[in-house]
């Protein structure tokens, strides 16, 4: 787990990998929520290494030194699988102790991360939105390519229920229109340059007196920022929330990265996206649907109370079990490939 969405994404294949017999263990890399959500959803976990930060040579560096400690880590024990959501140390690290490995993606444009975890990796999924074709570059034939349909959000979705407190306890006035934003991913190296139309964003909605916005800031920095523009209309949780009950709740959504806007198109919940980088298959796929409206003036942000009921979708993650070690074109393991029926 090196970043906070993949708790959210694999927490339900390891509960099914779990209850299918198999024994899971998790690591965890220390940037923003990863490790705060980790403790919320109550799973053990290893802490190794941390995130470099913004400069490519912080990247290196932190990439070799948590690649290293997954290598000390993995060499105590004998896994048959290593299981990832874009993390390029784990794919090293299992190439170097000769264990076949399952990389999950949904955005084909992170090209230093794709040209290292997709051409190591034995296996390789993407939503089947992004098209086949933009994915060569990186080593990815049909051979090791597993699209599924849908969101990953769907899946990992399957089971939620918003909770009904989660706006009270942040104080949120309900009468005024709910908005919960995200920040842009500023140390991506994909998301490099700046955005300039998100603090435009966060002025247009901070002082609208008709408006209640709660901010979930990427990291301390991010944090530090947002308070100190003294908005009134703004309020920045202090610690890590549960925010697929605010996205579930709001009357809007407005982010500049791509999981929360996927979570709120999934929940059925009007979503603005702010990303100021590169679309994906996936993104281009919502947009074409209406399900994603895409910013780029303040001006143009219809701010109102939602009135029509959400329409959720949700997917049975057992697809992505099946997927990952289905007995149909299964992934060979070390031992003996084992037999999951979807549960």
């Amino acid at each position: 787990m090196s970043a906070p969405a993949h708790v959210l994404v694999l927490r339900p294949i390891i509960e099914r990998l779990q209850a299918e017999g198999h024994s899971v263990e998790v690591t965890s890399r220390d940037y923003a929520q990863t490790q705060s959500l980790l403790e919320l959803h109550g799973m053990p976990h290893t802490p190794i290494g941390r995130h470099g930060g913004a400069s490519r040579v912080g990247k290196a560096y932190r990439l070799g030194e948590r690649t290293a400690g997954m290598l000390s880590f993995g060499r105590k024990r004998s896994f048959d699988l290593a299981l990832a959501h874009g993390s390029n140390d784990l794919a090293i690290a299992a190439r170097a102790l000769g264990i076949p490995e399952a990389n999950m993606h949904d955005y084909e444009y992170a090209v230093t991360q794709h040209h290292i975890g997709c051409r190591l990796a034995r296996r390789v999924m993407f939503p089947d939105t992004v098209p086949a074709s933009r994915l060569r570059r990186f080593g990815v034939g049909p051979e090791k390519l597993f699209p599924y349909p849908g969101l990953k959000e769907e899946y990992y979705l399957f089971d939620f229920e918003p909770d009904p407190q989660a706006l009270t306890r942040l104080a949120v006035d309900t009468e005024r229109v709910v908005v919960i934003v995200r920040p842009p991913p500023d140390v991506s190296l994909y998301h490099r340059k700046s955005n300039p139309l998100f603090p435009k964003v966060l002025e247009r909605i901070g002082r609208d007196e008709g408006v209640h916005a709660v901010v979930l800031p990427r990291t301390e920095a991010q944090r530090t920022f947002i308070n100190g523009l003294g908005l009134p209309s703004l309020i920045v949780p202090d610690d890590a929330v549960e925010a697929q009950s605010l996205v579930a709740l709001a009357d809007l959504v407005i982010s500049a990265g791509g999981t929360m806007n996927r979570e709120a198109a999934a929940l059925g919940t009007p979503v603005y996206t702010t990303y100021g980088g590169r679309l994906g298959g996936v993104d281009e796929a919502l947009i074409r649907s209406g399900r994603l409206r895409p910013l780029t003036d303040p001006r143009a942000l219809v701010l109102e109370k939602r009135t029509a009921a959400a329409t959720a979708i949700k997917r049975d993650p057992a697809v992505l079990v099946e997927t990952i070690l289905g007995t149909v074109g299964a992934l060979p393991l070390r031992g003996e490939a084992p037999q999951v029926t979807p549960s």
